[in-house]
C-alpha cells in the first residue's frame, strides 16, 4: 500500500491521530492527488450523524488541511460548515498538521479563518488561530469573531473554581489585551459577558478591570473613553448599553474630559434611559459649575423635552429652572426651551413647562411672547384658559376648546384585507417567492399562500420548467431528512418544492414527513393549527409529483385567510371541466376558509356543481358554513381547587406557586359543520380546531404547546375570531398578568378579521391595554380601532371588562392610561371616552391605585374634545379631598369639563 492510500484508509477509518504523520510522508504532488478523493470521501460524510461519521470528519479536516498547498484553499478547507457540526478543529492533529507548514503558510491561514464570522456560542478554530499566532508572533487578527471569542474565553479561565487570578490580572499579562481590548467596544451582544462577576476580588469584574488596566498604563485611557462614549452614541441592545454605560462608570471620567466628549454627551441624550440620564446628569453637572457652553443647554432640551419617560423631562425642566435662577440673564432661552414640552403628550409635564415659563416670563422679555404663543397651541385645552392669560392673547380656536372636533377613525370598513392578487405568472417568478420566503423571518400570510399555489399550478402547466427555476433555490435551502422539533410552519413549504424538484420520495412511507407510519410533520411537539398546515403540504407534495392538480382550492382571496364564495365555486368548476377532484386537505381547508353569502347567484352557480366536492360546497353555503355560538366568561380566583387559578403544567417557565387572578372564556366550540352530501366530515386535524374551549390556564398552555399564535393560525379559522380568540386568551393574559411579551401583535390581525367580536376579543384587547410592553400596548390600540371603526366595539363591554381588570390588579392603570393616550392622539376621542367611562367607578373605588391619576388626565382630555357632559359620583367624591396631588386635580378637571 502506497503512501497515498495508505493516508486515504486512514481517513475511511476515521484515524485522526494518524493522520498528521501520514501527510508528513507525502510530497507535494502525492498531497495534490490526494484531494479529489478527500473532496468525495467530503460528500459521503456530509450530512450523517454517528460517531463513525464524526470520526471520519475529522481526519477528513485535517488531510485536508494538509494536502492543501495554497493557504486559501486550507483556510476554506478548515472553515467548512460540515466540518464545524463535528467539532473536527477541536482535534490537536489540526494544530500538528498546521505546524508542520511553512511560517508564511501558517500565518496566511490564520489569517484567513480569523476574517471569517464565528459562532456566537463557541468558535472551534480560535485555539488554533490563536496558537499560531502566539509562536509566530505574527500580527494579532482583531475581528470581531476573533475578538469576541478571546473575552470570552477570558471570563472562562477568571470564572474558573480556585482560580488565584483576577480577570484584570489576566488581561494584563496577556499580549492581546492591548489589541483586541479597544475592539471589544465595537461587539454587538456581549452585554452579559461585561457584566459577570466572577469574584468579589477587585478586578474581578470587565468594568473594574478595565478601568484598572487604564490607570495602569496597560491599555491607552483616552482611546478607551473615547471607544466607550462613541459606542454609547451609537446604541445598540439595551443589554449592551448598560454593560458599556458600567465601564464609562468605572473609568469616572473627571470634568476636563466629560468637557471634551460634551457633544458625545448630548447625542448621549437620545439614547437608552439608563444612558440617557447618565448624560443629562454630566451635562447639568458641568452646566452649573460653567464648563460648558450656555447654549448647548437649549440642544439639550430640545432632545430631552420630547422623550416619553417622565422622569428625564422632569428632570430637563429642573435644569432648565435652576440655569435661569442661577443666571437670570438666561431666562429668554430658557422659557423658549421649556416651551419645546409644551408638545409633550402628557399633560402634568405640560403643566411644568408652564410653570418653568410663568417664574421666568419677566425676566425673558417680551421678545420671547411669539414664539411661546405659537408653542402653546400645542396646548392641551386644559392649560389653554392659563396660558392665554400669562401670555396675554387667546390660546386655541378663540379659547374655544371644542371648536371644531370630530371623531378620527380608521377608514371603515377598515382595513380594507388586502387581496392576494393574480396567481404567479412564470416559474422563474414562483422560485423568487419562495426565496424570499425561505430567507425572511417571519413570512405573511400572503406570502405562504402565494408560493404554495404558485408551486402547485406550475407544476401542472409545466413541471419541467419549474424544477428547473427551482434548482438553484434549493441549492441554496436544502431540505433535510431529519426528525422534527419545531412546530410545522409556512416555510416547510420547501417540502413541495424539494418534492417537485424529485429531492425526496413523498409516496415513500419512513421517508421525509413519515417515519414509521406517523407523519414526521405531525409529531409531539405540533399544535393542531400545524397539524392541519402539515396536511396541506404532505397533500400538495405527494398531488405535484402524481395528478398534478390545476390549482388549490383552499388559497384565500385575501390577506386574512378569507376566500370569497364566488372564488371558490370557480375553483371547483376548473376541478369539474378538467376531470379532476381535489385533495381531501385542500378542500377541507377551503370549506374552513370559505365566507359565508347569501348572494343568490352565487348559491345558484354552486347548486349547478356536480362533482362531490361542489355538491358539498353548495350544501355548505346553503347551511351558513360553521355556526357561532356565545361564550361564557369564567374567573380563576386565586387558590387550589375546582377552577382554580394555580398555574401549573409541563412548561419550565410555569411557577407553580404563582396564584394567578384571571378572567378566561368557556367556548363551546362551532361543531364539525354542514356534511357533504353522502355522509363527508372534515378530517381529524381540522375537527380539532373546532371543539370546545376548556376554561382553564393549564389546558390552554396544553392546547398549543410552546408555541405562540401567528397570522397563520388566525388564516385557517378567518370568519371565527371570537372563538379563536378564546383559545389563546391565556396568552393574551399573560402580557398583563406575567408581563410577558409577543402576544399582542396577533390582536390587530384578529380585529381585521372577519366573525362575531364578543367577550373573548374584547377581553384580549383590554389584556393588550395593559400590556407591560409598549408594542404589545400599541398594538392593542391598532386593534381598539380598528374594532371601532368597522362597528365591532362593543365600548361599554369593553370599559366594565378593563375596571374588572383594573380591580383585580391585573391591568395597572399607568399602563392603560398610556395606552389608551395613545388612542386619543389619533382622535379617537369619543371612542377613549366611551371606553374610559364605565371604567372610572371601578378605578375609583376604595383607595386608588398608582396611576389612576393619568387615566383621569386621558379621561378629562377626551371628555373636553368630544364634549361629554353628566357627572360621575366616583369621580366627584375624589374631586372633593382636600390637597394638590396629581389625582385630585385630574379629578377637579373631569369634574367641571362634565359639569359643562
Amino acid at each position: 500500500m502506497n503512501g497515498v492510500e495508505e493516508l486515504l484508509t486512514a481517513v475511511r477509518e476515521g484515524r485522526t491521530p494518524q493522520v498528521p504523520a501520514l501527510v508528513a510522508a507525502l510530497g507535494p504532488a502525492e498531497r495534490r492527488a490526494c484531494l479529489p478523493a478527500l473532496k468525495e470521501l467530503r460528500k459521503e460524510v456530509r450530512g450523517q450523524w454517528s460517531e463513525e461519521a464524526s470520526a471520519r470528519s475529522g481526519a477528513l479536516l485535517v488531510a485536508g488541511a494538509g494536502c492543501h498547498a495554497g493557504p486559501a484553499g486550507a483556510a476554506t478547507w478548515i472553515n467548512g460548515r460540515d466540518f464545524a457540526e463535528h467539532f473536527g478543529a477541536r482535534h490537536p492533529a489540526l494544530t500538528e498538521v498546521v505546524r508542520a507548514q511553512p511560517v508564511e503558510w501558517q500565518v496566511e491561514v490564520a489569517t484567513r479563518l480569523a476574517a471569517r464570522r464565528g459562532s456566537r456560542w463557541g468558535w472551534d478554530l480560535y485555539p488554533l488561530i490563536e496558537e499560531v499566532v502566539r509562536r509566530t508572533g505574527c500580527p494579532v487578527p482583531a475581528t470581531d469573531a476573533f475578538t469576541a471569542e478571546w473575552l470570552d474565553r477570558l471570563g472562562s479561565t477568571s470564572g474558573r473554581s480556585g482560580r488565584p487570578r483576577t480577570l484584570q490580572e489576566l488581561m494584563a499579562e496577556d499580549a492581546f489585551t492591548p489589541v483586541l481590548l479597544p475592539r471589544v467596544f465595537e461587539l454587538e451582544d456581549v452585554g452579559w459577558q461585561l457584566e459577570a462577576r466572577y469574584t468579589d476580588r477587585p478586578g474581578d469584574a470587565f468594568p473594574a478591570a478595565v478601568a484598572m488596566l487604564a490607570t495602569s498604563g496597560t491599555v491607552d485611557r483616552a482611546e478607551l473613553l473615547d471607544r466607550c462614549l462613541a459606542r454609547l452614541v451609537r446604541g445598540g441592545k439595551p443589554a449592551d448599553q448598560r454593560a458599556f454605560l458600567a465601564v464609562l462608570t468605572a473609568l469616572a471620567p473627571d470634568d476636563a474630559e466629560y468637557r471634551g466628549h460634551a457633544r458625545s454627551l448630548v447625542a448621549m441624550l437620545d439614547g437608552l434611559p439608563a444612558v440617557a440620564g447618565h448624560a443629562q446628569q454630566v451635562l447639568a453637572g458641568l452646566d452649573e459649575r460653567g464648563l460648558v457652553e450656555p447654549e448647548l443647554l437649549a440642544e439639550a432640551s430640545a432632545v430631552v423635552l420630547f422623550r416619553t419617560e417622565k422622569k428625564l423631562v422632569r428632570a430637563q425642566l429642573g435644569w432648565l429652572d435652576r440655569a435661569a435662577k442661577r443666571a437670570p440673564e438666561r431666562a429668554g432661552p430658557v422659557v423658549l426651551a421649556a416651551a419645546e414640552a409644551f408638545a409633550h403628550p402628557d399633560t402634568d409635564l405640560q403643566e411644568r413647562a408652564l410653570n418653568v415659563v410663568a417664574r421666568h416670563l419677566a425676566k425673558a422679555g417680551e421678545a420671547v411672547l411669539p414664539e411661546l404663543r405659537f408653542a402653546a397651541e400645542g396646548l392641551n385645552p386644559a392649560h389653554h384658559a392659563r396660558a392665554g392669560g400669562l401670555l396675554g392673547a387667546p390660546v386655541g380656536d378663540d379659547g374655544d376648546p371644542d371648536a371644531g372636533w370630530s371623531e378620527l377613525l380608521p377608514p371603515a370598513p377598515a382595513p380594507v384585507p388586502r387581496p392576494l392578487g393574480a396567481p404567479i405568472a412564470t416559474p422563474a417568478e414562483v422560485a423568487e417567492e419562495l426565496s424570499a420566503l425561505l430567507a425572511g423571518v417571519a413570512p405573511g400570510v400572503a406570502d405562504f399562500e402565494r408560493t404554495l399555489d404558485g408551486l402547485v399550478r406550475h407544476a401542472h402547466l409545466d413541471h419541467a420548467a419549474l424544477a428547473g427555476a427551482l434548482e438553484p433555490v434549493l441549492r441554496v435551502h436544502v431540505w433535510d431528512d431529519v426528525a422534527r422539533w419545531r412546530d410545522c410552519g409556512p416555510q416547510d413549504v420547501l417540502y413541495v418544492a424539494a418534492a417537485i424538484a424529485g429531492k425526496v420520495d413523498p409516496h415513500r412511507r419512513g421517508v421525509v414527513f413519515r417515519d414509521k407510519g406517523r407523519d414526521v410533520l405531525r409529531g409531539p411537539h405540533n399544535t393542531p393549527y400545524a397539524n392541519v398546515l402539515a396536511a396541506r403540504l404532505t397533500e400538495a407534495a405527494e398531488q405535484v409529483t402524481a395528478d398534478r392538480p390545476p390549482l388549490l382550492l383552499a388559497t384565500p382571496t385575501d390577506a386574512t385567510g378569507a376566500i370569497a364564495p364566488a372564488e371558490l365555486v370557480e375553483r371547483i368548476a376548473v376541478y369539474e371541466a378538467a376531470g379532476a377532484r381535489p385533495g381531501t386537505a385542500d378542500l377541507h381547508a377551503a370549506l374552513l376558509r370559505l365566507a359565508p353569502t347569501a348572494d343568490p347567484a352565487v348559491l345558484a352557480d354552486a347548486g349547478r356543481l356536480a362533482s362531490p366536492a361542489g355538491r358539498w360546497v353548495a350544501q355548505w353555503l346553503r347551511d351558513g358554513g360553521l355556526p357561532s355560538l356565545p361564550s361564557d366568561r369564567v374567573v380563576f380566583a386565586p387558590g387550589p381547587g375546582a377552577g382554580g387559578g394555580r398555574l401549573h403544567g409541563p412548561h419550565y417557565w410555569e411557577r407553580s406557586w404563582e396564584d394567578i387572578d384571571r378572567v378566561l372564556v368557556a367556548q363551546p366550540g362551532v361543531g364539525a359543520g354542514p356534511q357533504g352530501p353522502a355522509g363527508e366530515r372534515l378530517g381529524g386535524d381540522f375537527r380539532a380546531l373546532l371543539e370546545a374551549t376548556e376554561p382553564s390556564i393549564a389546558r390552554a398552555r396544553r392546547q398549543d404547546g410552546w408555541y405562540w399564535p401567528t397570522a397563520h393560525w388566525v388564516a385557517v379559522l378567518p370568519h371565527h375570531r371570537e372563538e379563536q380568540t378564546a383559545r389563546w386568551l391565556d396568552r393574551f393574559a399573560a402580557v398583563a398578568d406575567r408581563e410577558e411579551r409577543g402576544a399582542g401583535a396577533l390582536l390587530p390581525v384578529l380585529a381585521e378579521a372577519g366573525g362575531r367580536a364578543g367577550i373573548a376579543v374584547h377581553l384580549a384587547v383590554a389584556y393588550g391595554l395593559g400590556a407591560r410592553f409598549p408594542d404589545d400596548r400599541t398594538a392593542a390600540v391598532d386593534a381598539l380601532l380598528v374594532l371601532a371603526a368597522r362597528g365591532d366595539l362593543d365600548a361599554g363591554l369593553l370599559g366594565r371588562e378593563l375596571g374588572d381588570l383594573v380591580a383585580r390588579g391585573t391591568v395597572k392603570p399607568n399602563r392603560l392610561g398610556q395606552a389608551l393616550a395613545a388612542a386619543a392622539a389619533t382622535g379617537a376621542y369619543a371612542t377613549v371616552w366611551s371606553v374610559l367611562a364605565p371604567v372610572l367607578p371601578a378605578l375609583l373605588a376604595g383607595e386608588p391605585a398608582r396611576g389612576a391619576g393619568e387615566v383621569l388626565a386621558v379621561a378629562a382630555d377626551a371628555a373636553r374634545r368630544c364634549g361629554a357632559r353628566g357627572p360621575v359620583a366616583e369621580v366627584d367624591a375624589v374631586a372633593a379631598r382636600p390637597g394638590s396631588s396629581r389625582l385630585v386635580k385630574e379629578a377637579r378637571s373631569l369634574r367641571d369639563v362634565l359639569a359643562g
